[in-house]
């Protein structure tokens, strides 16, 4: 199995550190050429999705990107790549992958100074770290998406077939659950291939 990380921008290194602790191999994207290679699930890492998006759209990896999730390509988006999958936000105008079946607001616990991190249930994984730096939340969701977290009421987490959405930061955490989950989708992927 092998993994492609978005790295444009944001805490790319960290999911790959993760993924080195798992022991799956991976390689960081930063062009079409890296996204054309052999792929069985990709993650989309936090950081500042208004500059991400324009990245992805000046170096034409928007609708490769695109075309291949919605092929069935497992996807794992993180704080701004929750916002890049997200179909619509509250504040649009910026390009996106819009993939994923929901509604996000950006910024929704204020700047930088509303970061935090608390502990939450997430259905399936159970007690989770959860570290919100300027995160967004998830305001709504379509009918083939699943909720798998909230905190304070609002979603921080969901699925929708092979795309994961989550609002806060697990690769800034020791618990490698997330991951192992979207790892799931990827060997089902990769199953479905050969």
């Amino acid at each position: 199995m092998h993994i492609g990380i978005l790295a444009l921008q944001g805490a790319f290194f960290e999911h790959g550190q993760m993924l080195d602790k798992i022991g799956i191999s991976h390689h960081e994207i930063r062009s079409v050429a890296d996204f054309l290679k052999p792929l069985d699930g990709l993650i989309i890492p936090g950081g500042e999705s208004t500059t991400i998006g324009k990245l992805l759209s000046d170096l034409q990896l928007m609708n490769p990107i695109r075309e291949k999730i919605q092929n069935g390509l497992p996807v794992l988006g993180t704080c701004a790549g929750l916002i890049l999958l997200a179909k619509q936000t509250l504040t649009n105008g910026y390009p996106s992958i819009g993939t994923l079946d929901v509604v996000v607001k950006r910024n929704a616990y204020g700047r930088q100074l509303g970061s935090f991190f608390t502990k939450a249930e997430i259905a399936g994984i159970g007690s989770f770290p959860m570290v919100f730096i300027r995160a967004p939340y998830i305001e709504s969701v379509g009918e083939s998406v699943q909720v798998l977290a909230t905190v304070d009421d609002h979603i921080v987490m969901v699925k929708s077939l092979r795309q994961t959405g989550v609002a806060f930061h697990p690769e800034l955490t020791e618990d490698d659950s997330i991951h192992r989950l979207f790892l799931n989708d990827c060997i089902e992927y990769e199953k479905s291939r050969s």
